[in-house]
């Protein structure tokens, strides 16, 4: 997804389901704040964050954007089927939103979809994590499976080669997302993998996003330790890896002026806090 999507989590906690949760984000960050990420909540707070609006009477997720769900969870998750009609409620209230729904759990989907469900609905895109063959081969046929208006495959973490070509005919599929793997332990990401992928959406029409290297990348034979969050962007976009091209030093500049942005904004925030 785009670097400024919005993100809705309506609960928080999930269960490790494969080799591709080994080094999860989410379990990283909540052991550093002593959090149990076993324990599956619902979002108290946020959990009707798209339909809250602010004192003007505005939406605070604007019309047009892209809404990544459960990122600190998986929206198919079994302790959440209780909450999860809810979640489809307001999800069919903001039409005008894009709701991207990326899943592990890609067995699950089509025996919880709403009973409006139909054909699909235009603001609900479904995804799943496919981080190597087996979990490609496992996943994919659900979600071909299942009656949908936009799909898209995440190769995220990238730990293992894939063959693209059977799940991109048809034209089923509108988007791959590749990224290498973070945090403590992460696993190398080898740029013929990446190639590999693009090469496939290139040739089937499909738009390729490689996002980030990760913390590990092995190209021509040597091992590069990237740990730098904005550096591994900055490699990705200058591979040449993406369909349709981008303008990677154009893309570089925003990407470095967005984060000079952010850090002038913590220093003034932080020195507010000082006074």
């Amino acid at each position: 997804m785009d670097r400024n999507d919005l993100i809705w989590n309506p609960w928080h906690g999930c269960h490790k389901y494969s080799e591709g949760c080994q080094n999860c984000y989410a379990f990283f960050l909540d052991k550093r704040y002593g959090r149990d990420t076993s324990a599956v909540v619902k979002n108290k707070s946020g959990f009707d964050l798209p339909i809250k609006k602010d004192k003007n009477g505005n939406y605070k997720m604007p019309t047009g954007a892209n809404v990544r769900v459960c990122m600190a969870s998986d929206f198919f998750l079994e302790e959440a089927d209780e909450w999860r009609a809810e979640a489809w409620d307001i999800i069919r209230r903001r039409p005008d939103l894009m709701f991207s729904l990326l899943t592990k759990r890609a067995d699950r989907i089509k025996d919880h979809l709403p009973v409006d469900w139909g054909d699909g609905w235009d603001n609900v895109t479904f995804a799943v994590s496919c981080e190597n063959q087996k979990r490609l081969d496992e996943r994919m046929p659900y979600l071909m499976n299942v009656p949908a208006k936009h799909r898209w495959i995440s190769l995220k973490p990238f730990i293992g080669e894939v063959d693209l070509n059977e799940y991109l005919t048809g034209g089923k599929v509108e988007w791959v997302l590749a990224g290498g793997e973070n945090y403590l332990g992460s696993r190398p990401l080898h740029y013929e993998w990446v190639k590999k992928a693009y090469d496939a959406c290139v040739h089937y029409g499909v738009k390729f996003t490689f996002g980030q290297t990760g913390n590990m990348f092995v190209c021509d034979g040597k091992t590069y330790k990237i740990h730098n969050r904005t550096e591994q962007m900055v490699w990705a976009l200058r591979s040449g890896l993406n369909e349709p091209p981008v303008d990677a030093e154009k893309e570089i500049e925003t990407i470095l002026a967005q984060k000079a942005e952010m850090k002038a904004e913590f220093e003034k925030k932080r020195g507010n806090r000082n006074e």
